[in-house]
């Protein structure tokens, strides 16, 4: 059975951002579980990010911080990436695509998550 678990942990960054110009840094750690019963390999992620605006970037790409993760049942992976948005907050979701060891690809869902800087009413 497939289950990859999926946690993300945001966090806005003051310091790389520029408010008076409109520019909110933010990271965020994702944490991917197989909670599974087979082996998989991330292959590639997907993001949707939308900002106060409504205006939507979509990001694609082979693998995550330049790695495709193998994860036996009960393996964790962890790590930290960055966006920016014109707006102080916005949503991210999205998805990765899955390869098992037996072949099978599938997608594992990113729960949509809130991006807020600090102070702003929503």
């Amino acid at each position: 059975m497939n289950k990859i678990d999926i946690q993300v942990q945001p966090a806005y960054i003051a310091e790389q951002s520029d408010p008076t110009n409109n520019h909110y840094v933010f990271s965020y750690t994702v944490t991917i579980r197989n909670n599974g019963s087979i082996p998989a390999k991330l292959l590639t992620r997907h993001w949707i990010i939308t900002d106060g605006d409504g205006l939507i970037q979509e990001v694609k790409g082979a693998g995550v911080i330049g790695e495709q993760p193998h994860l036996k049942p009960g393996e964790g992976y962890q790590y930290t990436s960055g966006t920016f948005m014109n707006t102080p907050f916005g949503t991210m979701h999205g998805s990765y695509q899955m390869l098992t060891d037996s072949g099978e690809k599938f997608d594992a869902e990113i729960p949509v998550f809130q991006l807020t800087a600090p102070h702003t009413l929503h």
